[in-house]
């Protein structure tokens, strides 16, 4: 029982104001907040994290945390984040960063009954939720297309989203460069998990979270530090760290894997490279679809002539190849180009660029002549849509691998 006597003035009038919010919602269970007109950026981020807060206070359980929180002098909630990111490509990128700095803050600034907590494996029994968060085009085949906002809270006990909001931003300049991991990744890393994440993100509240998300968020916390790592250009130690959620039950995944494959080359081992390499085509096999970063010659059909950029090629090539005459599968290898250029010229050209890895497939293992078909898709798939040519939309000028019926 709270004597209301005996408290500090400015939380016995705290606790009226929360109480009175309470009771003026009618306790009904929280609706996600929805910002659908253009905003710019920051006050895009304003909007979706103050919905996405203010639907914690309309929960069944809020005023019961309300009175522990007053009675312990406002004790924080924990709230662990998860990397933000893209939601089309699954990648960090200095936008995403800058979205999770963004809320990050808003959230410490204004909201101090809550605690952002660094995403650690020690942390996700310390906090009560798990905060994502996801950008993506609104339009990934327009360029300066706004971008959607996703905000998502996830109660770590009950596996269930709490509170989701969403906002659009227009994009006055946002800087879309993946983060060096992401950049230097020769494949799309989007699998189930990441997949999982994008849609815990949208999900309404009181839906459960994406369940091969969330049973794999303790070996993300060890991926996450391995990332962080490898972007600090310590590859030892992240090839350890990924070495270690590899060996975890849940951590056979696409990041881990080619993880350990781009540690190994930035160290020179190129045997182990290229293992790791085959367990990531292995991967994108079972997952029916790879998507793979071939660069070109400019309006051509040959690689770019740099070893240093076009070096490790051939290595792909072959251990694609062993892995699909292995599995025994068919595929379609589908060429893409990002948005410059008309889109005739666009259609043509991401064939031709088809056919030839089909060329350079066959001649690795000729039984997968009869096994492949070449097609071009142009700029219609992209999924960053930047058209800026660069490392930006590099994933827009990929050669896909899909697993199709033989036959």
């Amino acid at each position: 029982m709270i004597n209301a006597a005996s408290m500090p003035g400015r939380y016995f009038a705290l606790l009226v104001v929360l109480v009175t919010a309470l009771f003026a919602s009618g306790c009904a269970a929280p609706q996600a907040t929805a910002v659908s007109n253009e905003l710019p950026f920051d006050q895009a981020v304003t909007a979706a994290t103050d919905g996405l807060v203010s639907q914690t206070q309309r929960l069944p359980g809020f005023l019961s945390q309300v009175v522990t929180q007053v009675e312990s002098k406002l004790a924080k909630r924990g709230i662990v984040l998860d990397p933000m990111l893209d939601a089309g490509t699954g990648q960090q990128t200095e936008a995403t960063r800058l979205l999770e700095r963004s809320v990050t803050e808003r959230i410490t600034a204004k909201f101090s009954a809550l605690e952002i907590l660094p995403f650690r494996n020690v942390n996700l029994a310390r906090a009560q939720y798990l905060l994502t968060g996801t950008m993506t085009r609104v339009q990934a085949d327009r360029p300066k297309s706004p971008y959607r906002i996703n905000l998502a809270l996830t109660d770590l006990k009950t596996a269930t989203v709490v509170a989701q909001a969403y906002a659009i931003a227009r994009d006055d300049g946002l800087d879309t460069t993946p983060l060096p991991y992401y950049r230097d990744s020769p494949v799309l890393v989007k699998d189930k998990v990441i997949e999982g994440y994008v849609r815990t993100t949208a999900t309404s509240p009181g839906q459960l979270a994406d369940k091969a998300y969330l049973e794999r968020i303790s070996v993300a916390t060890l991926i996450d530090e391995a990332t962080t790592l490898y972007n600090a250009e310590r590859y030892q130690d992240s090839l350890a760290q990924y070495r270690s959620a590899l060996a975890t039950a849940q951590g056979e995944q696409l990041r881990v894997v080619n993880g350990i494959y781009l540690t190994n080359m930035k160290l020179g081992r190129q045997a182990d490279a290229e293992q790791a390499f085959g367990k990531v085509v292995t991967l994108g096999i079972a997952y029916n679809q790879l998507g793979v970063k071939f660069l070109f010659n400019p309006g051509g059909t040959e690689f770019w002539p740099d070893p240093k950029i076009s070096g490790p090629y051939v290595m792909w090539l072959r251990q694609i190849a062993r892995a699909a005459t292995s599995a025994k599968v068919c595929m379609d290898v589908v060429g893409h180009t990002s948005h410059t250029g008309s889109e005739s010229l666009n259609d043509a050209l991401s064939l031709q660029r088809a056919a030839y890895v089909k060329q350079r497939l066959a001649g690795e293992e000729p039984e997968l002549a009869g096994k492949t078909k070449a097609q071009g898709m142009g700029f219609r798939q992209n999924i960053v849509g930047s058209g800026t040519d660069n490392l930006v939309d590099a994933l827009d000028r990929r050669v896909e691998f899909r697993i199709v019926p033989c036959g």
